[in-house]
């Protein structure tokens, strides 16, 4: 089974899993409005490429974050700044699962990550069993 896809957005959610915070008198964590509104994004566009059967064996997965190409940046040309490749990986690979794309995101054996400066922006995901 595989499933590909390319989600165009005119803006790449930038917040991550990392910047949740902590309120100290009740002791509890929580997502500023800013990570909270990247997740919804990435939900309602994931929603429309869930497969019809969930992954239940090792998987490897592969994005690309592309990022609309600003100042002396070029298209295809690798993006170096922040956010770390690892930490926006995190939110989507946590909203795949509660979609139900697998049974647990810990099912990713292969992980193959980058990031780009792009003339269309958005996020490209390839996922096969392995």
């Amino acid at each position: 089974m595989r499933t590909e896809f390319f989600i165009p957005m005119a803006k790449v959610p930038t917040a991550t899993h990392q910047e949740k915070k902590v309120n100290w008198e009740t002791r509890t964590f929580y997502e500023p409005d800013n990570v909270k509104a990247a997740r919804i994004k990435i939900r309602a566009h994931l929603a429309k490429h869930v497969p019809e059967k969930k992954y239940t064996g090792p998987v490897r997965l592969l994005t690309k974050w592309c990022f609309l190409v600003t100042g002396k940046h070029k298209n295809g040309e690798y993006r170096t700044s922040r956010p770390d490749t690892d930490n926006l990986q995190k939110m989507l690979k946590d909203v795949m699962t509660t979609l139900d794309y697998w049974t647990d995101d810990a099912l990713v054996a292969s992980e193959i990550i980058e990031k780009f400066w792009a003339d269309i922006p958005g996020i490209y995901i390839a996922i096969e069993e392995l």
